[in-house]
This record gives C-alpha cells, structure tokens and sequence, in this order.
C-alpha cells in the first residue's frame, strides 16, 4: 500500500511536471522536461552514479560520525552535570553557525578531498541527535527515577537501565531528522571545492547549462535522503516497538 502510494505520487508530480513545461513552453536549459533527465540517467549514467557513489560515501561517514558524537555528548551532559554547562554551549553553536560560510574554512583546514565533507555533514549530523537524545534522557518518568532511587541503583545504572531506554523515541526522532538533512552538509563541501561528488556535478551542470544532468543530480540526491530516512523509520521500528507512531 505504501509503495503504491508513493508511485500514485510520484506519477502525479511528473504529470504536473511535463504539464507546467507544455503550458509555459519552457525551453530544456530552464526546465528539463522528465523524458530529458531519463535521458540524462541513460547518457551519463556511469558519470552520475560514479559521483553518487562519492556523495553517499561522505553522506554515510558523516552520519556515523555525527552520530557518534551526538549521542555521546548526550550521555556525557546527563550523567554529568557539570558538563552540561560546558557542552551545551558548543551544541548549540555547532547549530548557530551557517555551514555556508563556514564551508570553505573546513576546505582550507581539511583540503580538497573527502575529508571537509565528512566534517561538514557531521556538524551537521550533530545538532539534532546531541540536542533530541539530551531532551530524552532529561525528561525521564519522575516516578521510573524514584523506583530506583529506591533500590538503591547508581547514577550509571539508573543512567544506562531506566534513562537510555526511555530516551529511545526521542533520539530515533533525531536519527530521523538528521537522515533529511545528511546529504546538505556533504553537498555543501562539495560545492565550496572538490573534484568529485553530486555537488561537482550540479556546479558543471549549471556552467553548461545541463540542466538534465542537474536535475538528474538532484533525482539521485533526493533518493539517498528518502532511503536513509526510510532506514531509520526501519531502524526506530526495531529498537523501540513499544512506541509505534499513532499517526
């Protein structure tokens, strides 16, 4: 049901898609029309997926990493409050500044390859999983803290027993947030120097005005970030079956 809901949806943008480009008569280099970017997938498809590959690569990394980091800067600020006040000022700068313009300083530090990428999606990748699995392990039952109060459970135990499982659904909500917003940070390096990449494509693409391959870009960009998320919805269903989703 859910597959076919998504090729209904699917088939209506591309009609609404091939009719916006035959009612304004919109030339190829403005709009491509679909035919034209299937076209582009069958002409270049060894030069886009060879680049894909790049960007899921660097997409992949950095959500390790990120991820890594996020949870445990959040473990360290709830069983250690003293950190709290430390750390949660970098969290929340780590959000505050525009990857824009910090881009090209990760370029200059990191270089031209792989590497400033990963950093990028990283920082990227970190704010909502730090900042979501935190709020969770905050907000635990009162009344599950004062069960083990009574049974005398250390603060490790109480952390690792009653407030990590609690925190479960709010830190699969910030997995799920950081899936969409993953290939941004990878792209973003890409467009501020590299050699390879969907990003390199997109910017040689615009300078020749290849708009199918663009939009072939975008097509194969859009669909990592619907596969990730699509992974974690899997991932959230797994780890924690006692709070489905209600709607």
């Amino acid at each position: 049901m859910v597959v076919l809901r998504a090729l209904l949806v699917t088939a209506a943008l591309l009609l609404l898609w091939e009719g916006a480009i035959r009612l304004f008569a919109l030339p190829p280099f403005i709009l491509p029309s679909p035919l034209d970017v299937a076209g582009a997938f069958q002409t270049r498809s060894g030069y886009l997926f060879e680049n894909a590959l790049v960007t899921l690569s660097e997409i992949l990394l950095g959500f390790a990493i990120g991820v890594t980091c996020g949870v445990t800067t959040a473990l360290t600020m709830s069983a250690f409050p003293p950190a709290r006040r430390l750390l949660l000022p970098v969290v929340i700068a780590t959000q505050a500044l525009p990857v824009f313009a910090i881009a090209p300083l990760l370029v200059l530090w990191f270089g031209y390859g792989i590497a400033s990428k990963i950093v990028m999606a990283t920082l990227i990748i970190y704010f909502p999983v730090a900042s979501s699995f935190y709020d969770g392990l905050a907000r635990t039952d009162p009344g599950l803290l004062d069960l083990a109060r009574l049974n005398r459970a250390s603060r490790l135990q109480t952390l690792a027993l009653i407030r990590v499982p609690a925190a479960l659904p709010s830190l699969l909500s910030g997995l799920k947030v950081a899936a969409a917003v993953a290939p941004i940070g990878a792209v973003v390096g890409e467009w501020v120097g590299s050699s390879a990449g969907l990003g390199f494509v997109m910017l040689h693409a615009n300078a020749r005005l290849q708009s199918d391959v663009l939009f072939a870009a975008l097509v194969l960009l859009a669909a990592m970030a619907v596969a990730l998320r699509l992974a974690m919805d899997a991932l959230a269903r797994r780890m924690a079956p006692w709070a489905p989703e209600a709607l």
